[in-house]
């Protein structure tokens, strides 16, 4: 960690195997709808956003990575899988940083979308859907025996 200067964010994966912090705010917040994306996070889209190289320093471990493309290669933690980065390979000196890594993910909010060639059509309709809390929708008997195994966010 630079001393000298200030944590903007920290982050990391599920398990804490890895973590980082971010010295700088992160530019360009996208959702990218691409295949290669929704393959790389299993999920519908992927949340990133950019930041120098400079400016991520690894507080705990390093992801392992997977070169998705042969222009890019992805960063996730190789003990529970999370997605952690995303790197063009000719922008050595740029990366991207998994957004629902982030310690506060709300705190950075995307401003585009990418690859929308690919985007699940009925996504424009998920705030039509019926919503329940956690706490609402799973019996409380069975809440109480849970144990997250999950490092806590904000925990270094």
């Amino acid at each position: 960690m630079d001393s000298e200067r200030t944590i903007r964010h920290r982050g990391g994966c599920q398990c804490g195997a890895v973590r980082y912090e971010l010295l700088a705010e992160p530019f360009d917040p996208q959702i990218c709808h691409c295949r290669m994306c929704q393959r790389a996070f299993g999920s519908y889209f992927a949340p990133l956003a950019s930041i120098a190289v400079a400016d991520l320093s690894w507080a705990r471990g390093r992801p392992a990575l997977f070169p998705s493309s042969t222009a890019a290669e992805r960063g996730f933690c190789v003990r529970c899988g999370t997605p952690l980065t995303f790197q063009y390979l000719a922008e050595p000196h740029e990366i991207s940083i998994a957004l629902g890594s982030l310690d506060e993910p709300a705190r950075v909010k995307p401003g585009m979308q990418y690859g929308i060639e690919s985007r699940i059509a009925w996504l424009d309709e998920l705030h039509r859907l019926p919503a329940r809390s956690t706490e609402d929708s799973t019996p409380a008997e069975f809440l109480a025996t849970i144990q997250s195994l999950q490092l806590p966010a904000g925990e270094p």
